[in-house]
């Protein structure tokens, strides 16, 4: 049974410790408010300025390409330069993005701040917060632990992502009713996106030295040419090209365009848009609670593919139904199952590697992710913006997920972490 910080497992918890815990978990519910704000928003004010599909779908790849590059250096350098420095560094990253795609439409300077910048446009993690916000909280907690924390942590983002896109799509429409045109409403929601940035890295300066590893744990050696890993290089690696396999086929139907389809299909508003975006992350986080509780009964890697499984068969059906309301709850049925695998997936990778690995093997992991993603809005954005071929991204998506779930279970089911060979 998972326990939320501030139950009796909880209290265990020495004080020092709760108290980075909660500002961990501030900064993850801040920082998924801001993701889920803007992702409703973002192509569509990419199209309102005058980017075409092609030139939307070209930049949202290099956001998540240069997002990837940049969060590799740091995340595989956190444990020997400081974690809360590499916080408060990519929290300066997510403001000076926001700042730039707010007083600019010019390409070439949306193409530099999406690359060297943090802008989420699928309303899911980007930067290198996870990876060390994940390393810092294992730190902090025993392994019996850990799934359950990182389930409320799951939870505690997807709350805070459906917030962030129910607000974000009532302040959009909101200001486009009270006369503002288009370009401008979806503008404002982005100054919103930029001044997150600076609330969490001030946030980032209040947390201890508890957080980061001991000099005498750190091998200084892993960093040079290893990319911070040592005895698990290959378990990582075998992970990292399943994940990138995960998250390319997750980057067909990112939010922001998911936002776009039933806008285009069906003539959903902004508002409206926010509020089913927001249903199905709020879906989204109790299905992660869920997970905590399966791991513990039948293993990390089961939970991991057969909650993901059916979610794919759900996600190929959203453009197959012949009604809005009919597409809209294949959705959200689609959103209650998918993120069981999150925080099974999560912890799985922090407790196969050795403690001073762990922000390396979450980055450089996350960081497969990414670069899987970035590529496909490449494919993705002409297919959306072309009417005959605006399915296509639903069933691709579907399908390879299909594929890495097999590949997953082939490769890791024998591969158990400390908690589950303990219990036998």
């Amino acid at each position: 049974m998972t326990s939320a910080p501030g139950t009796d497992a909880a209290r265990a918890t020495p004080a020092a410790d709760r108290r980075d815990i909660a500002l961990l978990f501030a900064t993850r519910i801040l920082r998924m408010f801001g993701y889920g704000f803007l992702a409703v928003v973002l192509v569509l004010y990419l199209t309102a300025i005058g980017l075409s599909g092609a030139e939307t779908g070209l930049l949202l790849g290099l956001t998540l390409l240069g997002d990837a590059a940049v969060s590799l250096w740091l995340t595989t350098h956190a444990d020997r330069i400081g974690r809360r420095r590499v916080l408060v560094a990519g929290a300066a990253l997510m403001l000076g993005a926001g700042v730039a795609f707010t007083t600019t439409s010019a390409l070439p300077v949306l193409l530099v701040a999406a690359t060297l910048g943090v802008i989420s446009p699928s309303g899911n993690e980007v930067g290198p917060f996870l990876a060390i916000e994940q390393a810092s909280l294992s730190q902090l907690v025993p392994d019996r632990r850990r799934t359950g924390l990182f389930a409320w942590y799951q939870l505690a983002g997807s709350f805070a992502t459906a917030a962030g896109a129910l607000t974000g799509g009532a302040l959009a429409q909101a200001s486009i009713a009270a006369g503002s045109a288009p370009a401008d409403a979806y503008r404002h929601v982005i100054v919103g996106y930029a001044l997150v940035g600076l609330v969490i890295g001030g946030l980032f300066l209040l947390v201890s030295p508890r957080v980061e590893v001991p000099r005498s744990a750190v091998r200084d050696e892993t960093v040079r040419g290893r990319l911070g890993l040592h005895r698990s290089r290959g378990v990582v690696g075998r992970l990292s090209l399943l994940f990138a396999l995960d998250a390319f086929a997750g980057g067909f139907a990112i939010q922001s365009f998911i936002a776009f389809w039933f806008h285009e299909r069906y003539g959903v508003d902004p508002g409206v848009l926010g509020a089913v975006l927001a249903g199905a992350n709020i879906l989204a986080g109790f299905s992660a609670l869920a997970a905590g509780r399966l791991a513990a009964r039948f293993g990390l890697v089961n939970t991991m593919v057969f909650t993901h499984l059916p979610s794919n068969v759900l996600l190929a059906l959203v453009p197959l139904m012949p009604t809005l309301p009919l597409a809209v709850a294949a959705l959200l049925a689609r959103f209650a199952i998918s993120q069981m695998d999150v925080p099974t997936r999560q912890s799985y990778t922090m407790a196969i590697v050795a403690p001073d690995e762990r922000s390396a093997a979450a980055g450089v992991t996350g960081i497969a992710r990414s670069l899987g993603v970035a590529a496909a809005p490449l494919i993705a954005g002409p297919l959306f913006a072309t009417a005959a071929l605006a399915s296509a991204p639903f069933l691709i998506s579907g399908g390879l997920k299909v594929v890495y779930d097999l590949l997953l279970y082939r490769s890791f089911r024998r591969l158990r972490p400390p908690e589950e060979r303990a219990a036998g």
